[in-house]
């Protein structure tokens, strides 16, 4: 429980994917975790093993990212959502903790960058090593290719998986299947800034083409225009990166209906949107003072031809689980998926509060889908984080900002003032260090 004052622990994970994790996190500095002992009942964790840490290694891991989401964010959702004494998903985790996540400079790496951005964040829990703002799984200085998580999942002969609610060439999904020098290479006609990437080139090709050539078993998310640009060398030359897909055994689908259909049997790439994808919530956005509101949230604007992130965790989970076309034999091999609720980020930079808080709830939605499947599955270990802090404060009702601000109606009836000062304009990310929770098999604590 994270009120209490307890000393504060490492854990340690055992097993494969605790092996693999424990190499993956070396790229965050821990700064330690208050944990329930073993056999002691938390609140909202079930008394039964399979809902609260225990012993053995673990077969699955699902590794959960809120992008941007800070403990304020996390404090605005559940204000909004739950009310203050409520309580989310993801606050059930028994076994919590924080880090820092700061970069390092490109031109000196032995420096903090203190504000990252997604690339470096994703890059240090995917290979283990800090690097540079905008770099995929590269090193700062000397573009390096690093070994990914997801890469030695692969090796080790586990299924995986990549699900996220924005392009799946950004750069948190792009993190675990491509090395590039700059996030902005996205696609092949992207590729100003990695020349020496390029197919053409002898390069292995855009984040996307990566992605695909990886052989990830399940790809859901958006940014369809991406994949449709065609390859410029290689075996798939003057293809589209899906004519390439669909050659290397991908079923490739467009919609949430095409989705609930999908079954296990060869890999499959989901591309809901051209773009990321459709927000779930809306409602005004922040303004300088006297601000927007008291407002609720306009919910259910997601197409019913998208589906949640909800909807994906758990197609995934049921494609990965199983051995293509042999169903849920015993002796199934394990699997590595990583879950991303994308636009908390993007809606924060564009400091609307209730998209952001809308993002945050199906982001919660889908830590919901993981916890109920490890509490089945106690060989599965759920960890649930975020890549870094962001702008959104909640302040109080009578104070005047020199920013932005809305004021929302909370769960609990009453007013929430939420302010937005970083910038200017867009809002940008900050360095504040963010919370790491876990649910599922730990080897000790020690």
């Amino acid at each position: 429980m994270r009120g209490r004052n307890r000393a504060r622990r490492p854990v340690v994970l055992s097993g494969l994917f605790g092996a693999l994790l424990a190499v993956a996190l070396v790229g965050f500095v821990s700064l330690g975790t208050g944990l329930a002992q073993p056999g002691e009942r938390e609140p909202g964790v079930e008394g039964s093993p399979e809902g609260r840490p225990g012993g053995g290694k673990a077969k699955n891991v699902i590794l959960l990212i809120g992008d941007g989401m800070g403990e304020s964010e996390i404090t605005i959702a559940r204000n909004y959502e739950k009310g203050a004494a409520g309580r989310l998903a993801l606050d059930a985790l028994p076994l919590t903790g924080d880090y820092t996540t700061y970069a390092v400079q490109e031109d000196d790496p032995s420096k903090p960058d203190y504000v990252p951005d997604s690339a470096a964040t994703g890059t240090a829990w995917a290979t283990g090593e800090k690097t540079s703002n905008g770099r995929i799984s590269t090193t700062p200085g000397t573009d390096r290719d690093l070994k990914t998580i997801l890469e030695l999942a692969q090796e080790a002969g586990y299924k995986t998986g990549d699900v996220s609610t924005a392009e799946l060439t950004d750069a948190t999904p792009a993190v675990l299947a491509a090395q590039v020098r700059d996030r902005s290479c996205q696609g092949p006609q992207n590729m100003a800034e990695c020349p020496q990437d390029r197919k053409s080139n002898g390069g292995p090709g855009s984040i996307a083409e990566q992605e695909v050539d990886e052989g990830v078993d399940v790809l859901l998310g958006a940014g369809r225009l991406r994949f449709e640009q065609v390859i410029d060398g290689g075996p798939d030359s003057g293809k589209t990166v899906i004519q390439s897909a669909e050659r290397q055994g991908y079923r490739v689908i467009g919609t949430a209906q095409e989705l609930e259909m999908a079954r296990s049997g060869q890999k499959l790439l989901g591309l809901f949107n051209a773009g990321n994808m459709s927000l779930e919530w809306t409602g005004q956005p922040a303004a300088p003072e006297p601000g927007t509101g008291p407002q609720r949230c306009q919910e259910g604007r997601r197409p019913d031809n998208e589906p949640s992130l909800a909807q994906m965790t758990q197609k995934s989970i049921e494609l990965l689980e199983q051995r293509p076309g042999k169903g849920k034999a015993k002796g199934r091999p394990g699997f590595f998926l990583q879950v991303e609720g994308a636009s908390i980020d993007k809606r924060d930079h564009a400091f609307n509060p209730c998209e952001q808080i809308g993002e945050n709830v199906a982001f919660d939605e889908a830590v919901k889908v993981a916890l109920d499947y490890q509490k089945k599955n106690p060989e599965t270990l759920v960890i649930v984080t975020g890549d870094h802090a962001h702008t959104s404060q909640i302040i109080p009702t009578d104070a005047t900002s020199p920013g932005k601000v809305s004021t929302l109606i909370t769960a609990d009836e009453a007013e929430m003032k939420v302010n937005y000062g970083t910038e200017k304009g867009i809002q940008t990310h900050t360095g504040s260090q963010i919370r790491v929770a876990a649910q599922g098999p730990i080897l000790n604590y020690s």
